[in-house]
């Protein structure tokens, strides 16, 4: 009886600790370039530690830096406030950060400036996006604000140049947002790179100050001002070409533009975007899974051993979006199946249950047997890869399911009969004809 209630209260911690791993604090590694930092970016690292990250917040070239130890994790998400670090101490370096990409153990926000050293020009690079040399900026001669210095690098960014995913980057607003810092591209054959902001068609990257002597590294909408990368794996990178663009300074600063005029906000929305961008990359927002899947025959309610073709099917599939740390029905109108063996033999939108917590689709099978699948493969902007397959069989008829007497045959019917009776006839013709001579 003692062990029966002990194997009960292992199974109900087991469940109970199973619930509640998506609200555990995640730990996260904040790398700085000073300690000074902590203080004039403290709004956004406030606001992280308010949604449930533990902050680890060490110096980027701290001799004792490590991501993994005896083969396991130790930080869920990597932030690198170290724009200007040329070698990151301890184990840490660009291949290490890559495998923590990789290995789909967590994700990793960069933020970079004007002075960006090698290093994360390099880690850049890995993730399909470069970044300009070190001492360029993004310069725009009619979108800067009125607190500019001269070399038009403080850049007013309209809500048009923000990506229109309500995922990533929250909902939309009128208010505009400041940034000053580095230009980047991203690779043209990468599909996984996100534009999340870009500048607009008078913007460019280069040396303030410096006269134009060759071609910018990035110019017009191609200048990427933050990008986002979302891997195969659903690991989330974010980079941004400018530090300061999560400051307190530029989260409190009003924007009015000085060259065209315009309404001044009071405020920028760099904070409403940081949260929206960090929610994002850090999991908190865009993330669905598969909860459960079942198929039957219209009628009944347990999935055969094989479907046997042209029998109406029933599928069903339970899709959840993390939603505050809980998992909810995602519903939305856009889910496709593909009934598929090679190529999809039925495709088809999902339509909501009556209760509106799962999709299902009601269709006929197709008139080929095989191996098929039920496959569910959604991909959108700002939402993890969704990838659901069911592996079923389906036979041909069996010799007593096929119909008797099919009315198309009916000709082939008559010339078989018309073929008996004919040889009925001659057959008695000429087992009962005489002939006239040899009666004689």
């Amino acid at each position: 009886m003692e062990s029966f209630s002990r194997s009960v209260f292992l199974l109900l911690a087991l469940l109970s600790v199973s619930q509640c791993k998506s609200t555990l604090p995640k730990k996260t590694l904040v790398l700085l370039e000073n300690l000074y930092m902590k203080d004039t970016h403290s709004i956004f690292f406030e606001d992280l530690k308010s949604r449930g990250c533990q902050l680890t917040f060490k110096l980027a070239d701290d001799p004792n830096l490590a991501l993994s130890k005896f083969g396991e994790y130790l930080y869920d998400h990597l932030i690198i406030f170290a724009p200007s670090v040329e070698e990151f101490g301890g184990t840490v370096d660009v291949q290490a950060i890559t495998d923590f990409i990789d290995n789909g153990a967590g994700n990793v926000l960069v933020a970079v400036s004007t002075e960006i050293g090698d290093i994360l020009r390099d880690l850049g690079m890995e993730v399909g996006i470069e970044l300009d040399e070190r001492g360029t900026a993004v310069i725009d001669h009619l979108n800067y604000d009125v607190k500019d210095r001269g070399d038009h690098t403080l850049l007013v960014v309209d809500p048009g140049s923000v990506i229109d995913a309500e995922t990533i980057v929250g909902k939309k607003t009128k208010t505009p947002a400041l940034f000053q810092g580095v230009g980047m591209t991203a690779d043209p054959d990468n599909p996984l790179i996100l534009e999340i902001m870009t500048g607009t068609t008078t913007s460019y990257s280069y040396f303030p100050g410096d006269p134009i002597k060759e071609y910018p590294h990035a110019v017009g909408k191609g200048t990427l001002l933050i990008a986002g990368l979302q891997a195969r794996n659903n690991a989330r990178v974010i980079f941004s070409g400018s530090i300061d663009f999560f400051s307190n300074k530029l989260f409190a600063s009003p924007v009015l533009k000085s060259v065209r005029s315009g309404s001044e906000f009071k405020q920028s929305c760099n904070q409403e975007l940081a949260k929206a961008i960090s929610q994002w990359v850090f999991k908190e927002k865009g993330v669905i899974r598969v909860s459960s899947v079942k198929h039957h025959k219209i009628g009944e309610k347990e999935p055969p051993s094989a479907y046997t073709i042209k029998d109406n099917v029933h599928y069903e599939i339970v899709i959840e979006e993390l939603v505050r740390g809980q998992w909810k029905p995602f519903m939305l109108t856009d889910v496709q199946m593909e009934f598929f063996r090679i190529d999809p033999f039925v495709r088809t939108y999902l339509n909501k249950t009556a209760n509106k917590k799962a999709y299902y689709a009601d269709f006929m099978l197709p008139d080929v047997y095989g191996v098929f699948q039920f496959k569910v493969d959604y991909n959108r902007i700002g939402y993890t890869h969704l990838f659901s397959t069911t592996q079923v069989s389906v036979r041909p008829f069996q010799h007593t399911q096929y119909e008797r007497f099919i009315p198309s045959a009916y000709p082939y019917y008559m010339s078989a009969f018309s073929m008996m009776i004919g040889l009925c006839f001659f057959t008695f013709v000429f087992l009962h004809y005489r002939d006239k001579e040899k009666k004689e």
